[in-house]
């Protein structure tokens, strides 16, 4: 059963590392994840899943232990989703698409211990009920389950956001933001897949996976961060 979630943003930039100089441009979206994550410490968990938007090639299930890095963003810098593993380090164990290994990062910064991690990658483009149905298994691994879900708003908000400005892009974030505000299930489920395909919106399909593990778990949320620096839209949530 779902008894916490944190949902943060997963640009690679919020690695203070990466972002170089910008680093205190998103200071306030890094406390935001870390109170996110002291949520999830507080609830006990017996399990905690680590959801993000991941490549077709990327997508799947990751062990406790898989490795990711940021040299492709040039940065030497290699992290890892909890404790190490034999399974995560054979030879040709994948690697942690971006956003998992984003948020390796921040478990490894808030010195996450409380309980074993997996990772699960989602492509962007995975149906609604396929989401759904994703979340509901994930919430009966155990008595207690953790969720931290990545993903970005939509990366067209200005003139100079990586998808150009789209007037439908800040109401699809406003949509989003409400739903994590009220732990609304149905709401995020609502959320219209072709849309955020078009709006570049990377968490779609992560969110819409806490929707089906939250089904019945009568959580409530809260938003804690809500900004679009650079034109893509950051979220940061908790619920429990």
């Amino acid at each position: 059963m779902l008894v916490a979630a944190a949902v943060c943003p997963c640009p690679p930039l919020l690695v203070p590392e990466v972002a170089a100089g910008a680093a205190p441009e998103l200071d306030a979206a890094r406390a935001a994840c870390t109170d996110a994550l002291g949520v999830l410490a507080a609830a006990r968990p017996d399990r905690l899943v680590v959801v993000g938007p991941a490549a077709e090639s990327e997508h799947g299930a990751y062990p406790e232990g898989a490795r990711g890095s940021f040299r492709g963003f040039g940065v030497e810098l290699d992290v890892r989703l909890g404790r190490a593993g034999d399974a995560a380090g054979a030879p040709g164990a994948r690697r942690l698409p971006p956003s998992l290994a984003v948020a390796a990062w921040l478990l490894r910064r808030t010195g996450w211990s409380d309980a074993p991690i997996e990772g699960l990658g989602v492509r962007e483009t995975l149906a609604t009920e396929r989401c759904v149905a994703a979340g509901k298994e994930i919430a009966a691994r155990a008595g207690r389950v953790a969720l931290l879900v990545m993903g970005d708003g939509s990366a067209c908000r200005t003139l100079k956001a990586p998808g150009y400005l789209d007037e439908r892009a800040a109401p699809f974030d406003a949509q989003a933001a409400r739903a994590l505000a009220a732990a609304d299930v149905a709401a995020l489920e609502a959320l219209d897949a072709g849309a955020a395909q078009e709006l570049m919106v990377s968490g779609r399909a992560p969110w819409q996976v806490l929707a089906g593990a939250a089904e019945g778990a009568g959580l409530s949320g809260a938003l804690l961060f809500e900004d679009a620096p650079y034109g893509v839209g950051y979220l940061v949530a908790a619920w429990s």
